[in-house]
Order: C-alpha cells, then structure tokens, then sequence
C-alpha cells in the first residue's frame, strides 16, 4: 500500500475540502452520517475502482482512545471520540492526521461493550457531544474548552443496557437529544444548554437511535428510534406528530431512520427486520401509516442509505437492496459480511464490523458487485461508520483512524 507524503496528503484533503458539499464552499460531514445524516456524500470525481491492496493509504492516527464513533470533519479539522483513561475524549486532528487537542467530556460508560459511542456534532464554532453516562457536553471547536454540560438524568431518564449512543442533533438554535422516559425528547438551548421543550405523552426508553430531521410536504420534523418504537415530534415545540410501536421490547434498536419520498424507513437487528411508513396530511394532522415490512434487512448498527428509490443496507451476516415503494427484495449479498456503509459518487463504501475489511461496491437494484478491498488493523469488533468526504475515505477501528485517498486521476 502507498502512502503519500504529508505535504501532498495536506493538498489532496484541504482541496477536496474546498471543493464541494455545503457551507462557504466547502465539503463538510460535521455530524452523524453526514450533513443531512442519511449517510451520503456529496463528493463527486472518486475513483470507481480501487487499485489492489486499496486506495493510497494518506496517515494513520493512533490515540484516539477505544470506540465505535465514527468521524466529524469541518473546517480542515477531523473530531473523533475515545475512550481514554476511563474517560470520553474528545479529539481534533489536523488535515495530516496530527493531534490538535484532546478534551475529556465525563466518565465513559464501562460494559461489556465498552468504548466511545456518539459522534460529535459540529455546529457554529461549538462541538456537541453525548457521553455513555448521559452527559451532554458543549465545547468550544476550536480548543475543546468546556462550555456547558447537562446530565439526562435531570429529565428523569436512563440509559438502556449498554448506555447512551446518541449523536446530538442541532436544529436551528437548539440541540435536541433523547434522555428517555416521560419527557423522551428535548430540545436545549445550543448557546447556555437551557431546556426549550420536553415531549410528552410518549413514555419510552433513549434506546440508541439518533434524532433525524427531514421536511415532508413543507412540515419539519424530527423521527427517532426508542425502546418503545419510531417516535416523530415538531421540532419547535416537541409536539408528538405519529408514532409507531415497530420493534418495541426489541432486544436493542440502534439504527436512525430515514426519510424519502414521503416514506419514512427503520429497520432493527436481532431478527426484527425493518418497517416503511408513508406519510399523508399536513401541518399537526400528519399520519404515518405502514406500508410494509421486511425480513430481508436484518440492521444490528450498521445502517442503510436511500438511493434512486431504494434501499441499500447491513441486513444480518450481508447487505441487501429493497425497492422503496414496493418493499421488493432485489438482492442478498454476504460481500465484507455483516458492517457499516456510507454512500458517495454513486457507489456504496462497506466496513465489516470483523478484521478491518473495507470495500467499494456497486449501488445498483441490479445486484452488488465489488470493485475494491482494503484492511486496517484494530481489535474487537467494529462498528464505526465508513466516512467519505474531501475524496477522503475515513476508516476507523479501535484506537485507530485511517485516512485513505479516493479521488480519481
């Protein structure tokens, strides 16, 4: 595998950077699954085949503490979390992969499963972090200096078995996050952490799902994933809009929903399979009404994304695509086995939660065809999500974060 010189990894990422996405012109993936958190990339002119042995390796980054987080990547600065010394450590790194500073956020949660959960979330100079414990912390970007923190359990919620795993979600001026129980959602003030709304009349558990926003028939609203199933609220006063009880008592429901077309999609793991919902009325009035279900999409944590009306996704031990309208399985494939993915350039960026394999795939109905193999070193499972942007490809694994370049030409 070839690596480059720090001097050119330097231009290849603060070119691609500058290149496309949103903002001021630059490319940007500041929080879970990306700026519209539906795992997709808005990078263009990547290569469509990888060269054996994988893309050109640009750094590798060791320290970053234990973990499954994946990376936020702004302003030519990568965030990751870790744990270290018992702790949930915040990270920056430059654009060669270099150490800017790294902050503790509170103690980490200690299971059996033990490692950074949440992806930071970046938003106007601040970084917005949850910890395992339930500590949702403000920091300053660009020194990772203290700004706020509030503990969940003031809303008089709990964690599930294996901890909090929510990545927070910045709507306007306010963070919303899920402490669970009576008051399931709230929305904090971005500047000072104050409470703006608690939800009401949906008593579940956080669960691991993180809150997603998308717009349907000109009407904002926030879904999410709870002990107890999908719950949507408004989110300017946390109003409940619909709720479905899909994959409740379920052993644990990790993944985010997505929104398309005017369906709504969530799947789960541990058999359950996932649900589409399509969405009718207006304004308060809105109603989501199932449309089908599956069991060809068997999602533990690693996700799907929605492409040209279908889906593409972790379905048990492999992937599957599943027409969006129709529910219709078009393919099963076993590819890296049971992982993570991310979509960019028309193609799908695979990572196996076992031995670091990575892989460049085909998004097509027509079935999944490999174009590209790549391995990292970690230990432990991995479940940390495929990360492309600034025609960067971001694996991390344990303790470690790679930087691949997957620009064409």
């Amino acid at each position: 595998m070839r690596v480059r010189s720090v001097a050119t990894c330097v231009l290849i990422i603060a070119a691609g950077l500058a290149a496309s996405g949103s903002g001021a012109g630059a490319a940007e993936w500041p929080e879970w699954r990306g700026v519209n958190r539906d795992g997709k990339s808005p990078d263009t002119g990547l290569l469509k085949e990888w060269p054996q042995g994988g893309p050109p390796l640009l750094w590798k980054a060791s320290g970053i503490g234990n973990g499954f987080s994946s990376v936020a990547v702004t302003g030519n600065t990568v965030y990751i979390t870790g744990v270290v010394g018992g702790n949930l450590a915040l990270s920056a790194l430059d654009a060669r992969g270099n150490p800017q500073w790294q902050k503790s956020i509170g103690p980490a949660y200690s299971s059996s499963h033990a490692g950074a959960r949440a992806t930071p979330t970046v938003n106007d100079g601040k970084i917005y972090v949850m910890t395992g414990k339930g500590r949702l912390g403000c920091v300053d970007a660009r020194n990772g200096n203290g700004l706020w923190a509030v503990e969940m359990s003031s809303f008089g919620g709990k964690p599930g078995s294996w901890g909090y795993a929510e990545s927070p979600l910045v709507v306007g001026n306010i963070v919303v996050a899920k402490p669970g129980g009576e008051h399931c959602i709230v929305a904090l003030n971005k500047a000072d952490g104050k409470p703006v709304w608690t939800s009401s009349g949906f008593n579940a558990g956080p669960e691991y799902s993180s809150c997603y926003l998308f717009s349907h028939a000109g009407v904002p609203m926030i879904a999410t994933g709870t002990r107890n199933g999908i719950a949507c609220v408004a989110p300017q006063n946390g109003q409940m809009l619909w709720s479905n009880n899909f994959a409740a008592g379920n052993t644990a429901n990790c993944p985010t929903p997505l929104y398309s077309d005017g369906y709504v999609y969530w799947a789960n793991g541990y058999g359950k399979g996932g649900i589409c919902l399509k969405l009718s009325g207006s304004g308060s009035g809105v109603t989501a009404q199932e449309a089908w279900r599956t069991r060809d999409m068997d999602c533990h944590h690693g996700g799907y994304i929605i492409h040209d009306g279908h889906i593409y996704g972790n379905n048990g031990g492999g992937w599957a695509c599943i027409e969006l309208a129709s529910g219709q399985t078009k393919w099963k494939e076993r590819a890296v086995g049971k992982g993570s993915l991310c979509f960019a350039d028309g193609m799908l960026y695979l990572f196996s939660e076992s031995g670091g394999k990575g892989a460049l795939a085909t998004c097509s109905p027509s079935g999944l065809e490999i174009k590209g193999n790549v391995t990292v070193q970690g230990s432990g499972p991995s479940w940390a999500h495929p990360v492309v942007i600034g025609s960067c490809l971001f694996l991390r694994y344990d303790d470690n974060l790679y930087c691949f370049n997957v620009k064409a030409g």
